[in-house]
């Protein structure tokens, strides 16, 4: 990775383990690989999200970056949040694009993908359990015509327990647990952002906002 290539950063926090990702964007390393780490935070996330950056990029190397990629959930409430604020105010600082996907989405890229699970399956539920609240639930297939070849078809939402479920009527599709491989996923982001990047894409920050299926205040 040259030391003056204008870089691409992913965060992803929709899990308890901070997922971070960098590579080059310039053309002649798009190849390049990228430098990936994973970071068991929990609770701590909101301690140690920027001691965490640093170690996989210096904050005397930020300037380098020139564009942004984060996951915007389904996840925790204040860990998605946390990530997605440091990347807006790093966008708008830089004055450098920042696309936001989200999480079951990237999920759903590596489950499709020619290794994966679901490859060459046409459309597939994927679900989280919630003790007590029900089942959040999207329902995504391949198409080549959607930007990164992976259609939401359904966004995630929450089914409460007492509702049906909509893979149980009609014809049977495939029903995936959620469950977030970090580095994978944040692997995925990555792809993304190079995409957006040679698409040319703007990227405004304003628009990037955590995505929140359960409300944080319900019952209140």
């Amino acid at each position: 990775m040259s030391a003056s290539s204008p870089l691409l950063l992913a965060l992803h926090s929709s899990s308890e383990t901070l997922a971070l990702g960098v590579q080059p964007l310039a053309p002649a390393e798009a190849l390049a690989p990228p430098r990936l780490a994973a970071f068991p935070l929990g609770r701590e996330l909101s301690r140690e999200l920027l001691p965490c950056l640093e170690q996989l990029l210096p904050a005397a190397q930020w300037p380098r970056l020139a564009r942004l990629v984060v996951a915007l959930g389904p996840g925790g409430f204040t860990g998605t949040r946390l990530t997605v604020v440091l990347a807006r105010t790093l966008a708008q600082q830089l004055d450098i694009p920042l696309h936001g996907y989200g999480s079951f989405l990237l999920m759903a890229r590596r489950l499709a993908a020619p290794a994966g699970p679901m490859a060459g399956c046409s459309r597939f539920w994927l679900q989280q359990e919630l003790p007590r609240r029900g089942c959040v639930a999207g329902l995504y297939g391949p198409d080549p015509q959607v930007f990164g070849g992976m259609a939401e078809l359904q966004p995630p939402r929450l089914y409460p327990a007492a509702e049906p479920l909509p893979w149980l009527a009609g014809t049977p599709q495939p029903v995936l647990p959620a469950q977030v491989v970090p580095k994978a996923d944040v692997a995925e982001l990555l792809a993304l952002g190079q995409l957006a990047h040679t698409a040319g894409l703007s990227g405004p920050w304003g628009p990037v906002l955590p995505l929140y299926p359960t409300s944080p205040v319900e019952g209140l």
